[in-house]
């Protein structure tokens, strides 16, 4: 089979497609033909070796696929050869095949196709877990999204949406704002053109947002954490900016508010029972249509480097992914 193999840290240019052995299922396991792999922010730190986790060198990135299992381990049960499946793994989703843990899989529900299906589980659990979960957001609340046309970003704007809130989205383009719009957003923040606290003073008439969800971090957090409402909760989602901020603690006393960090991963493994139920709401919104994940790249596995530069350079919006 063919892959996308890191054999060092470093950025995406370093990556290079090789001829690997197919894999074979050892216990508890299965093989899967990947019909579709979605890229994520966490792909581009990963091969760098800047992520949470550090993987053994040398190592197939991609962490979300879904196709079709090839073969599975005499000892499982729970699934067979032939069925459609989605899967959330560590590494190894870069590949035509994929080897991974029977726990790691869930049946692809009828009628979702290949590439929705690798595009749902990382944004839009991540997403879940933050504005659900984490902030606990309520109808009629508001919600100001930073990053808003990445892929949590929108993920986390139709999930608001879906519970009733009012988002405001912020964006550095106006085509990346286009796309919040048609994804629900309420008002709209080009902060790249606007003064960020005028804009969130003017659209909460002072009140400031009950909610902000952060994925970029950098220079925007300390002022849309000085804009935050009374009893605001801050979700702390990520760093894609590539600045961890440092904000001021005697604001969370000033504004009675909190800072929430979110990490899914860690949440998927230490309560799997509550990451399931998260899941099921997701898939009822998608059969519902209120979710719908914003596709906007397909690449081939041999362009994998230009799909993660891309993410990497911040030129996505929503979520693109590879077709092997």
């Amino acid at each position: 089979m063919k892959a996308v193999v890191c054999q060092a840290w470093g950025l995406p240019d370093t990556l290079a497609v090789q001829e690997l052995p197919d894999p074979q299922a050892g216990p508890g396991q299965v093989v899967i033909d990947v019909k579709a792999a979605g890229v994520n922010f966490p792909d581009v730190l990963i091969i760098q070796g800047k992520y949470q986790f550090k993987p053994e060198l040398p190592f197939v990135p991609g962490s979300e696929v879904a196709g079709v299992v090839r073969s599975v381990a005499d000892d499982v049960t729970t699934f067979k050869p032939g069925d459609k499946v989605i899967a959330f793994t560590s590494t190894g989703g870069f590949g035509q095949q994929l080897v991974a843990p029977v726990q790691a899989l869930a049946p692809m529900p009828p009628g979702m196709d290949f590439e929705t299906a690798a595009a749902i589980t990382l944004t839009y659990g991540t997403s879940h877990h933050a504005v659900v979960d984490r902030a606990a957001l309520k109808a009629g609340e508001t919600m100001l999204v930073l990053g808003a046309a990445g892929g949590v970003g929108l993920a986390a704007i139709e999930i608001g949406k879906a519970l009733g809130a009012r988002i405001i989205a912020c964006a550095s383009t106006d085509e990346k704002l286009e796309v919040c719009k048609a994804h629900g957003a309420d008002v709209l923040i080009n902060y790249s053109k606007e003064d960020l606290r005028e804009a969130i003073k003017a659209a909460t008439g002072g009140k400031g947002p009950d909610v902000i969800y952060d994925p970029v971090g950098g220079q925007y957090a300390e002022p849309a954490f000085r804009s935050i409402a009374w009893r605001g909760r801050y979700l702390v989602v990520g760093f894609a900016n590539g600045e961890i901020p440092k904000l001021p603690l005697n604001l969370t006393l000033l504004k009675g508010a909190s800072l929430v960090g979110v990490f899914w991963g860690e949440f998927v493994k230490r309560e799997p029972k509550a990451n399931l139920a998260g899941m099921r709401q997701l898939m009822g919104w998608l059969q519902e249509g209120k979710i719908k994940p914003h596709i906007s790249g397909r690449y081939k596995l041999e362009e994998t480097v230009r799909a993660l530069n891309d993410m990497a350079a911040r030129k996505v919006t929503g979520k693109v992914v590879i077709l092997p």
